[in-house]
């Protein structure tokens, strides 16, 4: 009992955990035996529904949830030669998704208030977690030998081997690729914790601004690259010069985006007038991370639906015909619509490195540029700040009456 008090008492917040030390020492007033062990069972009971917060709770079984059906459906099965790369990628980015939210509490804080920080962490977590299962099926598939005649012959037509038995994959991404993919997934991972935690000084403002032109950026580049850069495989809706208008537009908000996120942060997160130089470097600091932000929301929001769509179809193949406008599209050729799909898909890994890097130039750009130049704001002489300096100077006497007429007169001698 006193090692389950210790334990209860752990769990607890720290201005919470006096309630375990009043349940335990009210229950030595109950006669002992199973009314006293009732009466524990039910102070502990009374612990866990209104100490333990039931919302963490909640949100931890959900996510045990979300985790274990993204590991199942992304487990590679007998059809996958080389599987032990591909294992290792589900294990680790699980892993990684549960232990860092750990290490970001201790070191820098839980969550911040704000919808807007909620918002982001969640929907962060959630584009990784489905990423998990689309990679997992769009990986081997450029590699699997296709079990029908008309397939095989237009597998080899792109260039790939048939060593290996129909039906069968060498495998996704090998050991770099996978090791490469799981540290670009840290780095988001890293940055959507510490944007969103509540020590960090990023204002809800820059969390929304950034947020709002990244989903606006994301959703345009979707409906350029729906299936991967490609020029065969990308925009079967918008075929030609239909999606011209959209590409000028994903290639404005590419470049113009970081910057218009990071003007419109900094000029939210400081509406007071003046340019001292505390106030320019928060409107800095604010601008780039808002900058940043917009791009990396971007890159994560065209991936996690490029894959995604490139998955589905892959595994449903009554969707080929409806994705690309064709219901008469032979089954050969649809299959050589995903079999190019599946082979430009890690160019949305390539988005994800390189839009960041863009956002954070031109949002330095755009601080460096368009910010108020601030001023000097050290102590003056005179207003009581910093040690007393010499006084000012005494003015100069003023003349005399009648100006340089009375000095004449004063030198006249006096005649006695």
């Amino acid at each position: 009992m006193a090692a389950a008090r210790r334990g209860a008492a752990r769990l607890l917040p720290a201005d919470r955990r006096d309630w375990v030390a009043a349940v335990w020492a009210e229950a030595h007033e109950v006669p002992p035996g199973l009314e006293r062990l009732a009466w524990r069972v039910g102070g502990a009971w009374m612990l866990a529904r209104g100490a333990l917060m039931p919302r963490r709770l909640v949100r931890v079984a959900l996510f045990a949830v979300a985790a274990a059906v993204a590991a199942w459906a992304a487990w590679p099965g007998a059809s996958v030669l080389h599987a032990a790369a591909d294992r290792f990628g589900v294990i680790a980015t699980v892993l990684l998704l549960a232990g860092l939210p750990l290490l970001a509490r201790r070191f820098i804080g839980p969550v911040g208030d704000g919808w807007a920080a909620r918002f982001l962490r969640v929907g962060g977590y959630a584009a990784i977690l489905a990423l998990i299962p689309a990679r997992a099926v769009v990986g081997p598939y450029p590699l699997t030998v296709p079990q029908r005649g008309s397939d095989l012959r237009v597998f080899i037509a792109s260039g790939n081997s048939t060593h290996g038995m129909p039906g069968t994959s060498a495998g996704g991404a090998p050991w770099p690729g996978e090791i490469f993919f799981l540290v670009l997934t840290a780095c988001y991972v890293v940055v959507l914790l510490w944007v969103t935690s509540r020590r960090s000084s990023v204002t809800p403002a820059t969390l929304a601004a950034g947020t709002g032109v990244g989903l606006l950026f994301g959703l345009v580049m979707y409906s350029v690259a729906p299936l991967g850069l490609g020029s065969y495989a990308s925009n079967p809706w918008l075929p030609g010069s239909q999606a011209d208008p959209l590409v000028v537009l994903a290639w404005i908000l590419l470049f113009g985006g970081p910057l218009a996120a990071s003007l419109l942060a900094a000029r939210r997160h400081c509406r007071r007038p003046g340019r001292s130089i505390k106030l320019a470097q928060a409107r800095i600091g604010q601008g780039v991370v808002a900058g940043v932000l917009a791009n990396v929301v971007g890159a994560l929001f065209v991936t996690v639906l490029g894959t995604g769509l490139i998955a589905l179809l892959i595994t449903v193949e009554w969707l080929r015909p409806l994705v690309y406008h064709a219901p008469h599209m032979s089954a050969a050729a649809a299959y050589g619509h995903v079999l190019h799909a599946s082979q430009h898909a890690m160019s949305y890994i390539t988005m994800c490195v390189v839009f960041p890097v863009i956002g954070l130039i031109m949002s330095a750009l755009g601080a460096a540029c368009l910010m108020p130049v601030p001023s000097q704001s050290g102590p003056q002489p005179g207003n009581g700040d910093g040690p007393p300096g010499p006084g000012p100077e005494p003015a100069p006497e003023p003349p005399p009456p009648g100006g340089r007429l009375a000095d004449a007169e004063d030198r006249v001698p006096v005649l006695s």
